[in-house]
């Protein structure tokens, strides 16, 4: 796992597995939005695994697909609900990082 920090409430990585969301929790972490399509690369493991163990945990997550055609209206708005609902600090993650970043920029820009 390697978390990049974009600042304070928000930071990102690729993909995590459902053991990381332990340490995700640990880190300081209070909530989670995966931007990553379910079935996108062999072996990914799936958004309900991930989410059981961050509601075990006592972390909000949300799925945010962001897919081949990009960010896209309705995944900013996602975004955009994410954040005003959730505590903070949040981690995005997708394959590589980039599509959390992406739909986060777009999310910040929405609401101004």
């Amino acid at each position: 796992m390697n978390i990049r920090e974009i600042n304070e409430e928000y930071s990102v990585s690729g993909q995590i597995t459902v053991d990381e969301v332990d340490e995700i929790k640990a880190l300081g972490f209070k909530s989670i939005v995966c931007h990553r399509p379910d079935g996108e690369e062999f072996g990914q493991p799936e958004f309900a695994a991930v989410a059981k163990r961050a509601e075990e945990l006592g972390l909000k997550i949300k799925h945010v697909p962001v897919g081949p055609m990009g960010v896209t209206p309705a995944a900013v708005a996602d975004m955009v609900d994410a954040l005003e609902e959730f505590e903070r600090p949040m981690l995005g993650y997708c394959r590589s990082g980039a599509r959390s970043t992406a739909t986060y920029e777009h999310a910040q820009r929405q609401r101004g």
